[in-house]
């Protein structure tokens, strides 16, 4: 009997090649405070799920579709979680500003969110257009025009400065 080889693999691997990968995405979909949570829910569905995943199945574009979810899974939580207080204790260290991360970010928070996924999981994660079509619901045609589009209005957004 041949073990598939991607099952082969112990879970570690997997986490070891992908991991960087997957923070991309879920830092570019819930932003830099909340991306370390989106990560860990999603290598422990990822855990839960690898024994079952089919052999030959394109173990990047099952990450990206999982952390996806994750992400819109938090946004959703973080809309019917209380305001946090309003003054918060000094930071020991503040970190210092990351402007060029903080004008990509807000010219992406801008872009409708069909174009906005399209253009995270297509530079950012490096899927197919046909993988992007699948996670956003839609198909290869309609990703490939999302992408395109969303990149053109970054292109604006971010000529001008600030969106």
């Amino acid at each position: 009997m041949t073990v598939p080889r991607h099952r082969a693999r112990p879970f570690e691997e997997i986490v070891a090649e992908h991991g960087a990968l997957v923070m991309r995405v879920c830092r570019a979909l819930v932003g830099r405070v909340d991306a370390g949570d989106a990560w860990s829910e999603t290598f422990l569905s990822a855990l839960q799920a690898y024994p079952r995943l089919p052999a030959g199945s394109n173990v990047r574009g099952w990450l990206v579709t999982i952390a996806h979810r994750k992400a819109i899974d938090q946004l959703r939580g973080a809309a019917r979680r209380p305001e946090p207080a309003l003054e918060l204790p000094e930071s020991a260290v503040p970190e210092p500003p990351d402007r060029d991360d903080d004008e990509l970010r807000a010219a992406l928070d801008a872009l409708p969110p069909k174009q906005r996924g399209a253009v995270i999981h297509r530079y950012l994660a490096d899927l197919s257009y046909a993988e992007i079509g699948k996670v956003l619901g839609s198909n290869a045609t309609a990703a490939r025009r999302s992408a395109a589009d969303g990149i053109a209005n970054l292109r604006k957004l971010l000529s001008k400065g600030t969106p």
